[in-house]
This record gives structure tokens, sequence and C-alpha cells, in this order.
């Protein structure tokens, strides 16, 4: 399987496939977590344009490999900024890793976040998914203060990301 043979495609949060790894991420959050799967209550709408989009990558067999997803968030109690696009549902298949699936994904919804006037990415994640971590620090993501659904957990781990324009 080849990075080059793999196709992106915009779908609703809720289309099947997308429930498919959704499913496949929930049992891995609850192996490495040794509990309970993220329960961060998230609806369809969230990831629909503009205030969002939710990517699928395909191989030729029309196979969901990879997924990734942002949503539009603004100041609240749970620690958000105004022009925040959140990161949520990044996830490749254990037989489609090492591919750069991950970063092309980040890729994309970084400019589509940036097109849609937002000005800071942000992400939660644990202490449990170190490649992950290694991701996003070498994409220029840096530790933030807490927020979302975990931010009064130990393990979880908050990075951001300005999203400038390019001048």
């Amino acid at each position: 399987m080849s990075h080059g043979m793999i196709q992106l495609r915009a779908v609703p949060y809720d289309h099947s496939d997308a429930v498919k790894l959704d499913d496949q991420v929930q049992l891995e959050y609850q192996e490495r977590y040794q509990g309970e799967g993220d329960v961060t209550y998230l609806d369809p709408a969230m990831f629909a344009p503009p205030r969002g989009l939710y990517l699928i990558a395909y191989d030729l067999g029309d196979a969901p490999v990879a997924s990734g997803g942002w949503r539009r968030q603004d100041e609240n109690d749970e620690g958000y900024a105004d022009g925040d696009a959140e990161l949520k549902r990044m996830y490749v298949v254990p037989e489609a890793r090492g591919l750069g699936l991950a970063r092309r994904i980040l890729a994309v919804l970084e400019d589509d976040a940036r097109a849609a006037g937002r000005t800071r990415m942000v992400l939660e994640t644990g202490d449990q998914q170190p490649k992950a971590i290694a991701l996003y620090f070498s994409s220029g993501y840096a530790p933030a203060a807490k927020f979302g659904h975990y931010r009064f957990h130990d393990s979880s781990r908050c990075m951001a990301k300005a999203l400038h324009t390019p001048s």
C-alpha cells in the first residue's frame, strides 16, 4: 500500500465508514487507557463545512484506512478560545501506519481550518500515544493549557498550533 494510492474524501461524521473507524479507535483507546473510550460528545453537524471537515482516507480497494476531522470551537467553560479549530478522531488503521497518512490528513485539515478563518488548531491526546505526540511535535504543535472533556485527567495532553495565513 503506497501513499500515492490513497485518496482522501470528505464525508459526514456519521457516514458508515466513519462509524467503522470510530469503533476501532475506541477499542484502541480502551486498550491503551484500560477503561472507556473517548466519551466526548460529538454531533455530526459539528463537522459539517464550513464549521468543520471530516476526512477518510481510502485505499485502492476502497477500504477506509485513516480518518481525521476538525470542528469549530469558541471560548467556553471547557478552556477553548475564540478562533479555535479542534482536531478530532485522527486515526490510522494498524496495517496502514508509517505511510505518512496522519501527516497528510493533518495538513489538509489545517489548510481547511485556516481557510475557514480559524486561528489556532488544538488537540487533546494522551500519554499512552507517544507516536501521536511525536507527530504533532514534528508538525509544529506545542503543549497548551488543558481544555475539553479530559482537562482534569493526568494522562491528558493538550497541544496547539497557530494557523497563520501565509503572507
